[in-house]
């Protein structure tokens, strides 16, 4: 015998889990035996238990809704596009109202040419007859590529920011009991990301260390990614008379991101959209709004985000915040 249940939520019987759990469970019955299950979950594993007072084997089948692949457009892409570009959606709307209105010219004027050639009499309005379709076959199709053009761009736009919200849902560990996503630092922090072998992001790590203090003050904050499977082995200064720098070192670089795989998978379509060798390292910039605001293969030009970037701090704090740059 086969059972179907859907997961719900309960907010009792957990009492056994830690606060930062998150407990799923549902309660049914089976030829009137009780059958609990409760399935715990956190942010870095899952467990489930289950038990069970009916005697005799029960199969149960539990379903769950499949997640949304990466290319579908998320509603939040939509609207930042509608922000983004608030007047396309009626300039589209006029291009449709402008073709049917010159393909609805073209079908009489044909219709009336039809009957100007099958009547000797009407011969001499043929040729003004022409010149009306000739316009109108030319209107619709101006306004047909017109349309298509914008609808391109619009699908462009529409596929960059659901990347960009894509990115935003990836998961960074800022210590050890906290986990956050990269749509979190929105208006907080503008994140550098660098993805490459071990030895990559070592020699980045190096060449920050002259602009740090520069770094940290813009609020950029560093999230290295190892293709190669090896993390990266950072040295600090030790001595008491680098520690406030070694801290700042420390805050640039305390991001690690978490499930590598989302990760990889997000870079990989980056390097392909881009036409870059897969095993090429890269780095990406992100602006405050957490948009993408530079991007390029090899090592991330530290010297320029310092004279590009304004301080978080200070008589411009806020004013700024969205003065990174122009939007790739």
């Amino acid at each position: 015998m086969s059972t179907v249940a859907q997961l719900a939520v309960v907010t009792t019987g957990c009492t056994n889990f830690r606060q930062t759990s998150k407990c799923l469970g549902f309660c049914f019955r089976i030829d009137g035996h009780a059958l609990t299950s409760v399935f715990t979950t956190t942010a870095i594993n899952r467990t489930a238990t289950l038990r069970n007072r009916a005697k005799g084997p029960l199969l149960v089948t539990c379903s769950a809704a499949k997640p949304s692949s990466s290319s579908d457009v998320s509603s939040s892409a939509r609207i930042r596009s509608e922000v983004l570009t608030p007047f396309r959606s009626v300039r589209m709307f006029f291009y449709i109202a402008f073709i049917a209105q010159a393909s609805l010219g073209g079908l009489i004027a044909i219709t009336q040419l039809i009957g100007a050639l099958a009547n000797p009499s009407r011969v001499d309005s043929v040729a003004d007859i022409a010149k009306g379709l000739g316009i109108d076959i030319g209107a619709a199709a101006l306004f047909a590529f017109l349309y298509y053009r914008e609808n391109k761009i619009k699908n462009a736009q529409m596929a960059k920011l659901s990347r960009e919200e894509n990115l935003s849902n990836l998961k960074l560990r800022v210590d050890e009991k906290k986990i956050i996503s990269v749509s979190d630092f929105r208006g907080l922090a503008r994140l550098v990301i660098l993805a490459g072998p071990s030895s990559f992001i070592k020699e980045a790590f190096e060449l920050s260390e002259a602009f740090t203090e520069q770094l940290v003050e813009r609020g950029v904050l560093v999230v290295p990614f190892c293709t190669d499977g090896n993390g990266p082995d950072f040295e600090f200064d030790e001595t008491e008379e680098m520690k406030q720098f070694t801290n700042k070192r420390r805050r640039l670089w305390q991001l690690v991101p978490v499930l590598t795989p989302e990760w990889s998978q997000w870079l990989d379509e980056q390097k392909k959209l881009a036409s870059v060798s897969p095993e090429s390292p890269v780095y990406l910039s992100l602006r405050m709004d957490g948009r993408v605001r530079g991007s390029g293969v090899g090592y991330p030009p530290w010297n320029a985000f310092v004279a590009q970037l304004p301080p978080v701090k200070g008589m411009w704090s806020g004013l700024l915040d969205g003065m990174d740059g122009r939007v790739l």
